[in-house]
Parts: structure tokens; C-alpha cells; sequence
């Protein structure tokens, strides 16, 4: 039997995020790895890719697809995110880890993959915003890149979208054919319009090279495995009601969010993919269920039976004052709907949270100065 090895690259992430790879000639040891690893794939069966792999959601999907029986390419640059999310999956002969941007990434060190999963993103504000043009180039010039190589390899894709094309919403809740309401010089807008335009691409695509695509637009999702510093909301109120902190909220609470518990989120993604007839999307994917920010921040310090009194601070320019999805579409084409409700998944979050902490487990915290550094949303309750 063939063996598989795992690849991870000793060199510093920071080196290949996409404003430093842009100066070099991409030739890096990742580079030289996923080319002799690709040999090794092409006589097994088509592999998947799955860039962002290290990430929240990406991690997660790498598990679940692993658990289906597919052979799993994970792509990160790890700007983002660590190594130990998917430590448990690194030893799987079915699993793969090149440490790589999508933005350079290429057709011999992918092999021939039957599908590809764009989930590589910074998704919370205080990451994004660090570091703007990396933000948009990664879902501009990351885009076009998969979609030349799924163009190339026959391979289906799916963009990771994001409810953030929505902007500052005029109606409620959002359905896929609102067009959005969208800052386009605000701090958010590196994240914002980069999702519009990576949707863009994918139909352009579709309609001019037959790649096939599937398009979902996700909502804030929480749950087991989110690094602790992450800066979304429900990890932050998590990690100050443990620690006895003031839980910071902005603004006056009053605005809402709707909260999708991760395996259900996957199980949407899942199912899109898995569409046999022409149905591209977008599509909607998130909770229903409507949240203020306050009502979130008690429910925790309740589940936790925390001490944290709540505080306020200034709320960030262009944040949402309303978030809630109109997921009727998903039922519809795809028979989806969450099925984790909110309290039963905080506690499946805060167990996994207290349970890490018990073990001095701080590899998901990010301990990186320059990551850490003060941002224009630093903090804010973000999706």
C-alpha cells in the first residue's frame, strides 16, 4: 500500500502570506514538497482540496470529508491560523497538509482533484483589517487562481461567501436575491468586496469555461475548536466569562446576530457539493434564529455562571445593525436546516473551551505580537 506523507513546511507563516510571496519567486519548500507529493496522489483515487484547511471551518470539513472516505489535500499559508487545529489529522493516510498560498498555488502540487473547497480567508474583523490588501487579494487573485486550476483539472468548486456581501441590510431577514448594501471605501470593505468579487468570478467562470460552481453565503458560525483569540464574538464573551472578565459588547447590544453551529454549517456545505442537478447558489447557510448581542452576552455568563459584569464600548464603524438569514432557498434545493439549537451548542463550546484551558492547551491562542497588534475593529462583535 501506498503510503502518504504529510506535508508541512518548517518555514515561518509569515512568510508566505500573499504581500511577501508576491516579492519572491514562490519556489519555497512547500512548493518543491507538494510537487513530489503529487506524484504520489495520482495513482489513488481523485483527492479533494481544501483551502483555509487549517482554519475553523476548514478543519472541521477536513474532518468530516476524511470521515467520508476522501482523500484530503489541506492548504493553508497559516497567516491565520496554527498548525495544532488539525494536529489531530495530520497523521491520517488519507490527509495531506501543504503549506502554501492559494494565490500561487499550482496544478502539479494539487495533482488532479475532483473538487476544491475555497474556505482561505481571515474571517474576523481584527484579521482582516491587519493587513487589507492581503484581505482582498486573497479572495480576488485567490479565486481566479482555483478557478484556473479547477478549470484545468475538471474539478468542482466551492467559494466560501459570506453574509458580509450584505452589507449594512435595508430589508430583513436577507434572502439571496437582496443585492446588498455595501461601504465599498469602509474598513470592512477589503473583506466585503472581495467576497462580491470572488462570487463574480465563479460565474464567470461557469458561463465562459463550464467550470461548475456552488456558492454559499454563510452566516456567524460558532463552535468547538475556534482559536481563542479568534476576536468573534461568541469566543470572546466565552473566554472573558471564563476568566472573570468584563465582557465587552459595542454599541448598546441592541443589534442582532443569528448563530449556526459548526456541524450543521458543514453538513450545509455538504449537501450543496453533493447537488446533482445545475444548482449553483448563492445560497444562504446560517441560523434563523434571531439573538441581540446582550441576550447572547447573559446567556453565556448564565451557562458559565460567570462573575463578568458586561460593559460597553464605542460600536465600529459600518457594523450591521441587523443579521438574519432567510434560509428558505437551503430547504428548499438542498432539505437543510439547522438542527443544533443555540443553547445546546454554547454548551458544546464552552466544554470544549473550559476543557483546553484545564489542559494549559494555548496553541490556538494567538501569541504573536505582531498578529495582536491594535486594528480599526479591534474587539468588535464581529461575525
Amino acid at each position: 500500500m501506498n503510503e502518504v506523507v504529510s506535508l508541512v513546511s518548517r518555514g515561518s507563516p509569515k512568510e508566505i502570506c500573499v504581500s511577501t510571496a508576491e516579492k519572491g519567486n514562490g519556489n519555497g519548500r512547500a512548493g518543491m514538497n507538494g510537487k513530489r507529493a503529487a506524484h504520489r496522489i495520482e495513482s489513488l483515487q481523485r483527492p479533494v482540496v481544501v483551502c483555509g484547511g487549517a482554519g475553523f471551518l476548514g478543519s472541521h470539513l477536513c474532518a468530516r470529508l476524511l470521515n467520508e472516505g476522501q482523500r484530503v489535500i489541506c492548504v493553508d499559508n497559516f497567516c491565520t491560523s496554527e498548525v495544532d487545529a488539525i494536529s489531530h489529522l495530520i497523521e491520517h493516510p488519507r490527509f495531506e497538509l501543504l503549506h502554501r498560498d492559494i494565490t500561487m498555488l499550482t496544478e502539479e502540487e494539487i495533482g488532479n482533484p475532483s473538487a476544491i473547497f475555497n474556505l482561505a480567508c481571515a474571517a474576523s474583523p481584527i484579521h482582516y483589517q491587519r493587513s487589507p490588501l492581503d484581505t482582498l487579494f486573497t479572495s480576488v487573485r485567490g479565486m481566479d487562481n482555483l478557478l484556473r486550476l479547477a478549470r484545468l483539472r475538471g474539478a468542482k468548486v466551492f467559494q466560501a461567501s459570506t453574509s458580509e456581501i450584505y452589507g449594512h441590510p435595508t430589508i430583513h431577514p436577507q434572502t439571496e436575491k437582496y443585492w446588498g448594501h455595501v461601504n465599498t471605501i469602509g474598513p470592512r470593505a477589503c473583506y466585503d468586496e472581495g467576497k462580491r468579487c470572488a462570487e463574480t468570478l465563479c460565474f464567470i467562470y461557469q458561463n465562459e469555461y463550464g467550470v461548475p460552481v456552488r456558492i454559499a453565503r454563510i452566516f456567524n458560525t460558532y463552535g468547538p475548536g475556534m482559536r481563542l483569540k479568534d476576536g468573534r464574538v461568541v469566543i470572546n464573551f466565552i473566554v472573558q466569562a471564563l476568566a472573570g472578565d468584563p465582557i465587552t459588547i459595542y454599541g448598546d447590544g441592541t443589534q442582532t446576530r443569528s448563530f449556526c453551529y459548526v456541524d450543521d454549517l458543514i453538513e450545509g456545505i455538504m449537501r450543496l457539493m453533493d447537488v446533482t442537478n445545475d444548482f449553483s447558489g448563492p445560497v444562504n447557510l446560517g441560523n434563523p434564529s434571531e439573538i441581540t448581542v446582550r441576550e447572547l452576552a447573559e446567556r453565556i455568563v448564565q451557562i458559565t455562571q460567570s462573575t463578568s459584569e458586561i460593559i460597553v464600548q464605542p460600536l465600529p464603524v459600518d457594523d450591521p445593525p441587523r443579521r438574519r438569514p432567510d434560509i428558505s432557498l437551503a430547504y428548499e434545493a438542498l432539505a437543510w436546516r439547522p438542527q443544533t439549537t443555540l443553547e445546546e451548542g454554547l454548551q458544546l463550546t464552552i466544554r470544549d473551551v473550559e476543557e483546553r484551558l484545564e489542559q494549559g492547551d494555548l496553541s490556538l491562542l494567538n501569541t504573536d505580537p505582531a498578529k495582536n497588534r491594535q486594528s480599526r475593529l479591534m474587539g468588535a462583535n464581529a461575525i
